[in-house]
């Protein structure tokens, strides 16, 4: 039988499903992943340090200048739009057998799609906050700073973006609401992304419903648990097997 058939058989017999994804749902909206050739960790730049060295916490306190550098460069990507994995995962929402969206990506086009609950592991780079009196503000204010850092209108604090650099810790309470969703999901399926960040790559370990699929352009290390393996265009393979 023919995988993408296989896989809409699983999605019709389903009542609740959870889509876990990563970097892989939004390099199809022209956003760069870290880890393929095309990826932040294999190309050249102007920047002196590793992006893993960048994007640390350590880093963003001590080189905050050059952190906003990168950042604003390399992680932002304010034309791009929703592709078409994620207006099928809407599709399935609409429906009301998708129960949550579990994300590593930070870029929010999930709701600009339309889905409802999407549970963000790594924050989002629209949501930024005064380190000293937490002040929000929007990636408007960010981008559009005078200066390279942004400051605090109010009382001058830097802003930082709620997005979860290396070395710190994911917000509990979004992990624990993946988790409950995970362990009441029958169908779980996991898109573009390689599960080998952790603690992400750990929430699979908590389903334990009928059919794991993994929709992924590389191998991955949990291809032989999955009950479907896809190794295509996750945009593609959504896009036919939830018919619009």
């Amino acid at each position: 039988m023919d995988k993408v058939q296989k896989l809409k058989e699983i999605i019709d017999a389903s009542s609740n499903i959870v889509f876990f994804g990563g970097a892989g749902v939004s390099t199809e909206s022209n956003i760069p992943d870290f880890r393929s050739e095309a990826g932040l960790y294999k190309t050249k730049d102007k920047f002196s340090y590793p992006p893993e060295v960048m994007l640390s916490h350590s880093f963003f306190m001590n080189k905050t200048e050059n952190f906003f550098d990168f950042y604003k460069a390399k992680m932002i990507y304010k034309e791009a739009r929703p592709n078409d994995a994620h207006n099928a995962l809407v599709e399935l929402e609409r429906r009301g057998i998708l129960k949550a969206v579990i994300t590593q990506n930070i870029d929010g086009l999930h709701q600009l799609a339309g889905s409802q609950n999407v549970l963000e592991l790594h924050g989002s780079i629209l949501r930024n906050f005064c380190m000293k009196c937490g002040k929000k503000f929007d990636l408007d204010y960010v981008i559009n700073s005078e200066k390279i850092v942004p400051y605090c209108d109010k009382c001058n604090g830097v802003v930082k973006p709620e997005v979860v650099l290396y070395e710190e810790a994911l917000d509990m309470d979004v992990m624990n609401k993946a988790i409950r969703h995970i362990q009441q999901a029958d169908t779980l399926i996991v898109g573009g992304t390689s599960l080998v960040v952790y603690p992400a790559a750990g929430l699979l370990q908590y389903f334990n419903g009928k059919d794991l699929v993994l929709i992924n352009k590389a191998a991955t290390a949990y291809d032989n648990k999955a009950d479907l393996v896809i190794s295509d265009s996750i945009g593609k393979v959504l896009k036919e097997a939830i018919v619009m």
